[in-house]
């Protein structure tokens, strides 16, 4: 019999079964999607266009602190948001091919869920580095403008997680444990003996307020230290990899297993130890210019000419406004 909304059952103390009554839990929302007429609007995709707004109007205010055109932010965004979207639908067929709806296009079903984060960072930063590269300005610089916002639109589409009743943690007696309907359970592949509890850990909201600290940290040290490019953007693969040691340590949603550790958990170690070593490397390297161009060549309106770091476009930009 599986226990009500509210109710955990799990060992006790004495390692008997029983059930807790918990005074307080996360409701899962009722709904997924909404209608607007014929159109069907679902909270996932909702939330990651809302996170892509706020990115790119971010960057476009960092682009711009540091003499960049904020209007190259928004046609790198025509490029790279499409190739992050397919690049993490990608990563999540692969890595988690039991989750792909069972229908003709169920590799495509993005907004019933399922974009893998380092599928989209791979895939949108090369065809961004591609268009930058293009465009004679300079990726390191760009990346660096980018990664706090990026955290931001991460953090924020974390909230269609929720929506979607998916990627949870492990059960949980806490206050905060989010409620999961069995069809839910089920369906988010998690272990037999995991179904008759009815709260989990929201990993979703852990990782939410972490991507916005994070991405608070990533903007005090730009302004406050000097990080040469593409240290931030080091630093954000560094802190959301080790971030995700964490969370993988408590999901219990389907994945792939290796050696009875998930394939996200790898991967997020993996990531971790190469984003401190890219970040110490970037330190360790000259600054460069914001546009890839010899000294007093002309470039596009609003980015400075090579030989000016970004710490003399930031003071040139405040001492003006």
């Amino acid at each position: 019999m599986l226990p009500p909304a509210g109710m955990t059952g799990g060992p006790t103390a004495g390692g008997t079964l029983g059930a807790m009554a918990m005074s307080a839990y996360l409701p899962s929302p009722p709904i997924s999607s909404f209608h607007i007429g014929p159109l069907v609007v679902h909270f996932y995709a909702l939330a990651y266009l809302v996170g892509i707004a706020l990115a790119i109007w971010l960057t476009r205010r960092r682009w711009r602190a540091v003499g960049g055109d904020p209007e190259l932010v928004t046609e790198i965004a025509l490029w790279v948001v499409p190739a992050g979207i397919i690049g993490g639908r990608i990563y999540f067929d692969i890595t988690t091919p039991m989750d792909i709806p069972h229908v003709w296009y169920g590799p495509l079903a993005v907004w019933t869920g399922g974009l893998g984060i380092w599928g989209g960072v791979l895939a949108g930063g090369l065809v961004g580095w591609w268009r930058l590269r293009r465009r004679g300005v300079s990726p390191a610089l760009f990346a660096d403008a980018m990664a706090p916002g990026l955290l931001m639109a991460q953090g924020i589409g974390r909230i269609g997680n929720y929506f979607n009743k998916e990627l949870f943690g492990r059960p949980t007696s806490l206050p905060w444990g989010l409620e999961i309907p069995y069809p839910y359970r089920v369906s988010g592949g998690i272990p037999a003996q995991y179904l008759h509890y009815s709260t989990f850990q929201p990993t979703f909201l852990y990782e939410l307020i972490f991507d916005f600290a994070w991405a608070g940290v990533l903007i005090w040290l730009g302004h406050h230290r000097a990080i040469k490019p593409p240290g931030l953007f080091a630093l954000y693969v560094f802190g959301y990899s080790a971030y995700r040691i964490f969370e993988e340590s408590l999901r219990v949603d389907s994945s792939v297993y290796i050696l009875g550790l998930r394939l996200n958990m790898y991967i997020a170690c993996a990531l971790t130890v190469f984003g401190a070593v890219w970040f110490y490397r970037s330190q360790r390297r000259p600054l460069p210019s914001l546009a890839a161009r010899p000294p007093g060549e002309p470039g596009p309106p609003g980015q400075v000419p090579a030989g000016h770091d970004v710490g003399q476009a930031r003071d040139a930009e405040e001492a003006t406004s």
